[in-house]
Formats: C-alpha cells, sequence, structure tokens
C-alpha cells in the first residue's frame, strides 16, 4: 500500500506559518483557552488539576454526551471520538472498503477521499458539483454511478472548497437512496452550523438514517483546530466497531486536556457558532464589493454555507497567480489544482478576522 504525498497540506506546510495573511483557510477565527474558560469559568481550575493519565479510547463518557447532544437520534454510545476528523476519514475507508471495492465521492473534495480508498486498492466514482449550478450534485446522476461494487457514497456539505450545501429533500433523498441500496452514507459535516442562514441547515446523516455516518470536528465552524478533536456519530453498529478497533493502531485515545476543553467549548458551540457566522457575513459582503471592482479578472459566486469559496480566475494560469501574489505579498491563496480541479480556480477563505487588512495586498497586487 503505497500513499502518494498529500498535495495540498504539503502546500500549507510550506507557507501557512510564514506568510503574513492565509486568504485561503478552511477554519474560522479561533480562540484562546482563556475565552473558552470565559464561557464557562472554572475551566483553568480543572485543567490545573487534571490528571494527565490515557482517557477511554472511544472518548470521555463526559465529551461523548456533549456532542451526541448535536443530534437527535445519537446516544453517547454511538460516538467516537478521533484525532482531528483526518483520523476518522482514514480509518472510515479502512472500515468499509477492500481492494476491488467502489466509493463515490464528492468532487472536487480534500485529497484524503480520494488518496486513502485509491491506496487501499478501490476505485474512486467522482460526483462531481456542476459549477455552472453553484456546484450542485444531481441524486439523479448519482443513481447511474453506482454499481454493484458500490460500498459507500461520500459527501460532504456544506462542501470545501465551494460552500455548496444540498437542497434538503435532495439531501434526504440521498440518504434514503444509501439506506435502500445497503451503502453506507459517509457524511462530512466539519462545516455544519456554519450556514450563512440557519434555515439551510441539514439535518445530519446520521439522524437520517441507521446506516449513516456523520463526521464532525472543532476545527472549522469552531475555531479550535489546536485541539485536533473529531469525532463520528452512527446507529451503523457494525462500521462503529470496526473504526473502534482500528483507531487501537493509530492515536488509541486523545489527550485529556483536549478533551476537556473541547467538551466545554462544545456546550457552548452555538455562541461559537453565531459569532463566527457573523464574521463570515461581514467578510462576505467585503468580497462582494471587491470582486465587483474586478469582473475580468475573476467570476466570483456567493457561496451559502461555510467560510470558504471556489473562484475562478480569468486571466492568467492560477497556479502562476498565486505562486506570484504570495511572493509579492504575503497573501497566500489556495490553487485549485491541488483538489484535481480543471476549471482554474481557487479557494478563498473568509472565517477569519484579517481578511480586512488582506484585501487591500491582493488589490495592490492586481492594480501591478
Amino acid at each position: 500500500m503505497q500513499f502518494r504525498p498529500f498535495a495540498l497540506e504539503r502546500f500549507f506546510a510550506r507557507y501557512e506559518f510564514s506568510v503574513r495573511h492565509v486568504l485561503c483557510a478552511s477554519d474560522c477565527r479561533t480562540r484562546t483557552v482563556g475565552e473558552i474558560d470565559a464561557l464557562e469559568p472554572g475551566l483553568l481550575t480543572r485543567l490545573a488539576a487534571l490528571p494527565l493519565g490515557y482517557v477511554d479510547s472511544r472518548g470521555s463518557r463526559s465529551l461523548r454526551e456533549v456532542l451526541a447532544g448535536i443530534y437527535r437520534h445519537i446516544d453517547p454510545d454511538q460516538v467516537l471520538v478521533h484525532a482531528g476528523a483526518q483520523e476518522a476519514i482514514l480509518w472510515f475507508y479502512f472500515a468499509v472498503l477492500a481492494p476491488g471495492d467502489e466509493v463515490v465521492v464528492h468532487t472536487p473534495c480534500y485529497a484524503s477521499h480520494r488518496e486513502v480508498p485509491r491506496a487501499i486498492g478501490a476505485t474512486v466514482v467522482p460526483w462531481r458539483g456542476d459549477s455552472a449550478r453553484r456546484f450542485a450534485l444531481d441524486v439523479d446522476e448519482l443513481e447511474g454511478l453506482l454499481s454493484p461494487r458500490t460500498r459507500a457514497i461520500v459527501v460532504n456539505a456544506p462542501h470545501n472548497p465551494t460552500g455548496f450545501t444540498f437542497e434538503r429533500r435532495a439531501f434526504e433523498r440521498l440518504a434514503r437512496l444509501a439506506h435502500d441500496r445497503g451503502i453506507v452514507l459517509f457524511s462530512d459535516e466539519v462545516f455544519r452550523e456554519c450556514e450563512h442562514v440557519d434555515v439551510l441547515r441539514l439535518p445530519a446523516a446520521c439522524d437520517l438514517t441507521p446506516t449513516a455516518v456523520s463526521l464532525g470536528v472543532t476545527s472549522k465552524t469552531y475555531g479550535l483546530a489546536g485541539l485536533r478533536v473529531g469525532w463520528v456519530a452512527t446507529r451503523n453498529s457494525e462500521v462503529y466497531q470496526k473504526l473502534a478497533a482500528l483507531k487501537d493502531y493509530s492515536t488509541i485515545c486523545n489527550g485529556a486536556p483536549n478533551e476537556l476543553i473541547a467538551e466545554v467549548a462544545m456546550r457552548h458551540r452555538g455562541e461559537l457558532a453565531r459569532d463566527n457566522v457573523a464574521l463570515i457575513r461581514r467578510n462576505l459582503d467585503l468580497l462582494d464589493a471587491f470582486f465587483a471592482r474586478w469582473p475580468d479578472h475573476f467570476q466570483w459566486q456567493r457561496p451559502s454555507a461555510g467560510p470558504v469559496a471556489f473562484v475562478k480566475l480569468l486571466t492568467g494560469e492560477v497556479e502562476r497567480f498565486c505562486h506570484e501574489l504570495v511572493e509579492a505579498t504575503g497573501v497566500l491563496l489556495l490553487p485549485g489544482t491541488l483538489f484535481d480541479d480543471p476549471e482554474n480556480r481557487f479557494r478563498i477563505g473568509f472565517g477569519r478576522s484579517d481578511l480586512p487588512e488582506a484585501l487591500p495586498h491582493l488589490e495592490s497586487f492586481l492594480r501591478r
């Protein structure tokens, strides 16, 4: 088994901590431990007294109780905590796929959803969003992509990098289709609760059918990437048990301080999400005005959910544009080629508070 280099993460490793503005981040504005303590005073005292031993490999009971409260039909024993979302993605594919299997993957996608199945020896069948329809997915088209070898359907909504999210009826139809065909639906919901208006929020896939698996994380909507706390929620006991057994070969369990901070933060996730969505809305207004000034350079579609959008560059080649921009200004954009996208697009992020300072540097570069 051979994994290809993770091009997107290698790109960030080169630039992320040395540039002036990461204008392509997929996470929202972060908080300090002190700010989390302010949400629930006493956290710092609890941290000082916390024993630094092992915790339950499934995640501490108190954390799983808080996470189960996100869902309608999930109890704490149906939540499995991981080291970020990446570990959960990795082991999901090992739990459900074997060489020769097929997996239908919402495309463009985070590279793990392509490369891990390929490394296992499975075939990735792209289900591509239509850029002419705001990257919408067609469930009728999906039916034609399924075969007797399809073991999983993988979707991400709100979507990275496009900002697409399903209409509710289409998502419910997708969940029923997967369940009726005996196919596991893996719903990457790391940007859930980051819809720009609440009415767009979808039910969690794990609440719609007993076989679906929902993925969550503290990193994106809540801006707490440094905690490295992700989880899956599912009523699918077979998949759950396989994931729990595989996790014994990687992290075994998370750090006790991380889980305690995550527990407190997720009790107050509504406040964290509301603050970050308000910031996103303000930043989107700035982006609307910015792209209106440069209609010959960019094709901009304001997304409806999440902290990222996929912008088409109309002049020049996108990798060169992103490289010259960061070298000249210290402003980082993410070329769409890292998502295997052929349409000369780049990802822009607007969930962080430095966007108003970054845009003038981008504008001065364009004028030059």
